[in-house]
Formats: structure tokens, C-alpha cells, sequence
């Protein structure tokens, strides 16, 4: 009996069934049959014999649409738990040539499809969908998106292949925008590239400027108010003919810019996932940032020059220094990144206004001067609009005279300088800070300089064989030509910090940590999470390490995670007078999940760390099953219900896409990488966050309930 052939009229060939059940065990990309589309809800469709994943074929246009047109009922191009659609659609198969279908159900195989037809749209006309791809396990998939995808969205670079839309700044509303770029004084080759690319593009308009020798005051960086610009970060002069500039993480889609803290988190999560070279160029912008703007600006904007963020310099040169597999090349990428942190650690975060020589302690108070630009018109205007009134003035009138330095208010100053140090720690805002944030020495910034003391003493004594020579341009004024650093003094200088903040900021009656206000000098009493950090940098004592297990770890874990400060602390809230902030209970962040995970490894509360990251997880699978493939900036850590929907401030970031999630939320994407890395021996652990099964619902051995 002679064989029956399959037809595929787009590949305009024939195979036998044998064939292509070879073929489509292999691969996906096998032409599709134009002729099933997707079909409206039916009865429940047979299934193709065998025990191969089905594979559907769908016109892309007429699935998509009959998909949104059915599913979608609120209009958001994603499906969601808040749509209510009948959740399932019926597609034929493959190899029943459509006479046999199969059900897609629930929300989020039905985004998963969604998705899929999304990433053909405008390449082919039809496609060939495989049940295993959007019946993919949740975790495997947020993992592999993470790292196949998400980073390359995310990934910048400031050169002439991305200046056009990294240039425009939309925090600019002078009545005259332009685009604009400084470079340092000194960096010739760098001020020439920018001014051909000036040249190629002049449809831009890109003007580019010197920034003047020597140190940025205050007073500068409030003049260039009106015209602010990019700063310039490192550029690949490997090629002289064509500089390529280095790449760097942003934090969502939205942004453009190379943020601090942000950009370290997102390192841990590059490391996990091999992209040593991301990462490698990430820490040589920081090194340049230093080097040339004495500093790690919040951001590289002109606007952010007397501003930085908590610092981790030392941090990611000791891990990028221990991930790169040769070791000289090693070496060199950890004598920059040290020379770049105990220039930050020396001009920075231990020098006037930021260093308080009463206490030995640091605090966040950068300088500056003015009304900040970066915020949106109308952000202060609750505060300003008395001022305005006592002078008879609409707001931008007093805007404008204040800035000008034509009126003095020396409340308004203070308030302003306030402002500034809670955009500094990165927190901003939280009411922890209603005191007054330039005044605290906060455990965490303090915490981050015991672990730049200790990581230089480590990398002088084991690395360098505790001999460090200061090359000219890493001199601080107070080092001689011939300046050598040894591991001692910074050993010296970490146990001096060690006892400052056992005397400061330990309560040994409450067995916490907390900030300390050396205007008032009384230690406050606001409880929050950053008193974990001392378990990050190994400050605490191992039963200091102890206390914060038992008393202050309950305080903050909730459901999916650890919320940043507890409910009693941040007290009620009741709008318009107390409205929610997005730094305090009941959300939960990244960067603090990430730093208490390693702090409890480090002191050996192994079950404890996997518990936490297994509640943060969940909660992230959870929303991304829910919300199709959504990963945001922060969480709700109290619910479970719908923990991405934040209503405080400024909203959540990584919603706002249509039809696929392409690039997720920096930090927050690598932490989930980094958590799975954590608990990845744990089998059951791990198949149970693909059900999302809550922690209360694990039954496991070695301690966990």
C-alpha cells in the first residue's frame, strides 16, 4: 500500500508523517499550513494520537486578533486575571491538518500564546505553535527570558548607535530643549567623537560641552539648571577608526540612563547568568565615573553631578575579580575598580557635608543648591505654595527668584537638603526619613563602608601582596607621590566603624539595629529593614546575627517577602494628608531580599535564607503567571491576591507593556535569577514555585515547613 503524504504548501515540498513527526520533535520553525486559524470556543477537541507535545498552526494576523477579541475584555493587550474572557480557545493541529483540536486554557497559557504570535507578527504570516511552548514551566520560562531576552532590551550603550534616544532628556522643561552631552576635561578623542557624531546626525542637534577642570561644586551644577545634559561614560578604543561605548544596564525601558545602584543589583544577576563581559563593562563605567566626575552620579545626567547612591564599587569588584576565569586580566579589573573605591570611599562618603566627625559615621547629605529639575512641575508645590503667598507670588515666580538666590529661606534650604539625601540612599521616599535623612547616620550607608574597609583590605592583603601604589590621577589630596595603601589601615578602619556603630546604632535592648541622628543625638526608633544590612557587610557579631534572626526577622517577613519597614513604624495612612510610600510597609524591593538572602548564608541560617527567597519568588512567578509575564519594580509582600498593583506614588514600573513582556525590571529580574540560584538544590522547592504553592504550603525535610 503506497504511503500517504503530507502536503505543506508553504514549504512547496512533501514529506511523509514519519518525516515530519522527525521534523517537529527537532524543530519549530517548520512552515505552517495557512489554513486553520484560531478557532472560538467548541466543545473539548480530540487529541492528536501519540506522544508528541501537539503543534498548532494559526494564521499570526487572525489569531491574534480573534485572541485579543475574545480574551482581552478590558483593552490592555495583555491577558490577565482581570480579564474576563471564557479563558480557553480551541486550535487544531498539525498533523489532523486541523481536523483534530486542542484546548488552550487559563490565563497564562493564553498570554503565553498571545506572546508567541506577538514575536512572529511581521516576520511570517503564519506560525507553527507548540503546546510545550506555552505550556512552558513558569519558572523555566521567566529564567530563560530573563536571560536570553530581558537583558538585551535592557542593555545601552552612549555612542552613535544609541545617542538619539538616550540625548533627549524628558526631565529637561526649559522652553527650549536640546539635546545635550558633557564630557570631561581632558578627554580629547571622546569631545571629538561626540562632536562627529554632532556632525553625522545633525538632525539631532547634539551639542556637546567641556565640563571644567577640577572639582564640581554645587554652584556649577546648579548654573547648568538650564542646560542640562548627559554625562559621558567609557567608550572601547580598540578600534581608533569606530569607538563603541561601553555597555550598561537601565532599569526598565523607560529610562536611558546608567543609575548606580540599580546597575549593581543587575550585575548580581548577570554573573548568575554568565554575562561576564555586561558586567565587566558596567564596573568600567563606574571606574570612569570616579575618575572624571569624582564620583558615581545617581545617574550620568549633568543634574545628578553632586549626587551618588548607596555605594557597592568594592562589592562588584571583588565579584567581578572572582568570576573572571583569567587571572590577569582578573587582577587589572580589580586594581581599577579598588583605586575607584577608595577614591569614592576617601572624597566621598568620608569627607564634608557627608562624613559627621562627632560620631565617626557617615550620612546621605550631598550638596547642592535650588529646587531639583529632575522632578516633574508641580512635585513641590504643597511645600512651595506658602512661600509663594509670603511674597505675593505664583510658584514659578518663586521658583524662579529662589533659584536665582533672590529670596533666602533658610527653612526651605534645610527641607531641600533633606530632599536631597532621600534621593541619595535610593529611597525615596519612606517616612522613616520625616526627621530629616541628611541627619542620619543610616545603618545601611554605614554598613556599605564596612564592606568597602574590608573588601580593599582584603583585595591589598591577598591580591596585591598588601602593597597598593596610588598611580597620580587616584591620589586624594592628602596622599604623597610615592603613596602606598596596606591592608592594615583600612583593617583599623573597619573595626573603628564596627564599634562606632556597636555605640550608635546597635539597641542591644531591642537587639536591632537603627539609624542614628547626630543633629538631635538620639538614636531613632523607626524600624526597617535596612537593619539587616550588618548580616550583609559581616559587621554584626554572631549574636548580634542571632537577635536579628529571632527579633527583628518576624518584623518584616510577610507572605512573599520582606516588606521594608513594619506596619506599626510607618503608621497610618489616610489621604490626601498621609498617603502611602512606596519605601515602606507593605512593599517589598529587590535589592533588600537580595542583601538579607546573603547575609543570613553568611552567617549560616541556611533555612532561613532559602525560606525568604522562596516567599520572593513565589510572589514573582505568581505575578507573572497572573499578569502576563509581568515583572515589576517592587511587590505588595502582604498579599498574594494581586501583589503588583501598587498605589503609592509613582505606581509600579514593568506593567505598562502590550502583547509581550520584552525586558522585565532590572533588579528585580536579577534577583530572581540570583534567588533560584540560591534554592536551585532544592528540588521540591523549585517545582513548587512553578504551582506557585505558598511556603505555608511546602512540606519539606532538613527544617523547612
Amino acid at each position: 500500500m503506497e504511503e500517504t503524504r503530507l502536503v505543506l504548501p508553504l514549504a512547496d515540498t512533501t514529506i511523509s508523517p514519519v518525516a515530519a513527526i522527525r521534523a517537529l520533535r527537532k524543530s519549530s520553525s517548520i512552515p505552517a499550513i495557512p489554513k486553520q486559524i484560531l478557532a472560538p470556543r467548541t466543545r473539548r477537541g480530540s487529541h492528536d494520537e501519540g506522544n508528541l507535545s501537539p503543534v498548532f498552526k494559526v494564521w499570526v494576523d487572525d489569531a491574534m486578533k480573534s485572541l485579543l477579541d475574545q480574551e482581552d475584555t478590558d483593552n490592555n493587550l495583555q491577558i490577565t486575571v482581570l480579564d474576563n474572557g471564557p479563558k480557553v480557545v480551541s486550535l487544531g493541529t498539525l498533523l489532523s491538518d486541523g481536523g483534530r483540536t486542542r484546548e488552550i486554557r487559563g490565563t497564562y497559557l493564553l498570554a503565553n500564546l498571545l506572546e508567541e504570535l506577538h514575536l512572529t507578527k511581521g516576520k511570517h504570516a503564519s506560525k507553527l505553535i507548540h503546546l510545550s511552548d506555552v505550556s512552558e514551566d513558569p519558572v523555566a520560562r521567566i529564567n530563560r527570558k530573563i536571560r536570553d531576552q530581558y537583558w538585551n532590551n535592557l542593555t545601552r550603550r552612549l555612542d552613535e548607535s544609541m545617542i538619539a534616544a538616550a540625548a533627549p532628556d524628558p526631565k529637561d522643561w526649559n522652553d527650549n530643549p536640546l539635546p545635550r552631552i558633557y564630557v570631561p576635561f581632558g578627554e580629547q578623542k571622546l569631545y571629538d567623537y561626540y562632536q562627529q557624531v554632532s556632525k553625522d546626525m545633525p538632525d539631532l542637534k547634539l551639542e556637546v560641552e567641556y565640563l571644567p577642570k577640577g572639582e564640581v561644586t554645587g554652584e556649577f551644577v546648579h548654573g547648568l539648571r538650564d542646560r542640562p545634559g548627559l554625562l559621558a561614560l567609557e567608550m572601547d578604543y580598540s578600534n581608533p577608526d569606530k569607538l563603541r561605548g561601553l555597555q550598561f544596564i537601565v532599569p526598565g525601558g523607560r529610562f536611558n540612563e546608567c543609575y548606580y545602584w540599580d546597575s549593581y543589583f543587575a550585575c548580581l544577576g548577570l554573573l548568575e547568568v554568565g554575562r561576564i563581559d555586561l558586567v565587566k563593562d558596567i564596573l568600567k563605567n563606574f571606574i570612569f565615573e570616579v575618575k572624571h566626575y569624582g564620583k558615581i552620579p545617581n545617574a550620568n545626567r549633568s543634574y545628578y553631578l553632586c549626587r551618588s547612591q548607596p555605594p557597592f564599587v568594592s562589592d562588584l569588584a571583588v565579584r567581578t575579580f572572582k568570576a573572571i576565569p583569567d587571572k590577569e586580566e582578573a587582577t587589572e579589573v580589580l586594581r581599577a575598580g579598588i583605586l575607584a573605591a577608595i577614591k569614592e570611599y576617601h572624597t566621598v562618603w568620608m569627607s564634608e557635608p557627608r562624613y559627621d566627625p562627632v560620631t565617626g559615621l557617615s550620612r546621605f547629605r550631598p550638596p547642592g543648591w535650588g529646587i531639583p529639575m529632575e522632578v516633574e512641575p508641580g512635585h513641590f508645590d504643597s511645600v512651595l505654595y506658602r512661600y509663594a503667598e509670603k511674597y505675593s507670588w505664583s510658584i514659578p515666580e518663586f521658583i524662579t527668584q529662589y533659584n536665582s538666590g533672590n529670596v533666602t529661606e533658610p527653612e526651605l534650604d534645610d527641607y531641600l537638603m533633606h530632599d536631597r539625601g532621600v534621593r541619595e540612599s535610593g529611597h525615596d521616599t519612606s517616612y522613616r526619613f520625616d526627621e530629616g535623612c541628611a541627619n542620619l547616620a543610616t545603618v545601611d550607608l554605614n554598613c556599605l563602608l564596612y564592606k568597602y574597609e574590608t573588601d580593599i583590605a582584603w583585595a591589598i592583603k591577598n591580591v596585591f601582596n598588601d602593597s597598593l601604589p596610588i598611580p597620580p590621577e587616584w591620589r586624594t589630596p592628602e596622599m604623597k607621590d610615592d603613596h602606598i595603601e596596606t591592608s592594615d589601615p583600612w583593617t583599623q578602619r573597619a573595626t573603628l566603624r564596627q564599634q562606632r556603630a556597636n555605640k550608635y546604632l546597635w539597641d542591644p535592648d531591642q537587639g536591632m539595629y537603627y539609624d542614628y541622628n547626630t543633629k538631635t543625638h538620639t538614636r531613632t526608633t523607626y524600624e526597617y529593614v535596612t537593619t539587616l544590612y550588618p548580616l550583609w557587610c559581616g559587621i554584626a557579631s554572631a549574636e548580634q546575627a542571632q537577635s536579628l534572626v529571632t527579633n527583628a526577622l518576624p518584623k518584616f517577613e510577610c507572605i512573599g517577602g520582606l516588606s521594608t519597614s513594619t506596619e506599626k513604624s510607618r503608621g497610618p495612612i489616610s489621604l490626601p494628608h498621609r498617603p502611602a510610600r512606596q519605601w515602606d510597609f507593605p512593599f517589598g524591593w529587590a535589592p533588600h531580599q537580595v542583601l538579607a538572602w546573603d547575609g543570613l548564608k553568611r552567617y549560616g541560617f541556611t533555612h532561613e535564607m532559602e525560606r525568604l527567597a522562596y516567599r520572593w519568588l513565589q510572589l514573582m512567578v505568581r505575578v507573572a503567571v497572573n499578569y502576563h509575564g509581568a515583572i515589576v519594580e517592587k511587590y505588595d509582600v502582604t498579599q498574594l491576591d494581586n501583589p503588583s498593583q501598587v498605589d503609592a506614588e509613582y505606581g509600579n514600573q514593568g506593567l505598562d507593556f502590550k502583547y509581550a513582556n520584552v525586558e522585565g525590571f532590572g533588579w528585580s529580574n536579577a534577583s530572581f535569577s540570583y534567588g533560584l540560584g540560591l534554592i536551585k538544590h532544592q528540588t521540591l522547592m523549585v517545582k513548587a514555585l512553578g504551582l506557585c504553592v505558598p511556603y505555608e504550603g511546602l512540606r519539606m525535610e532538613g527544617g523547612h515547613r
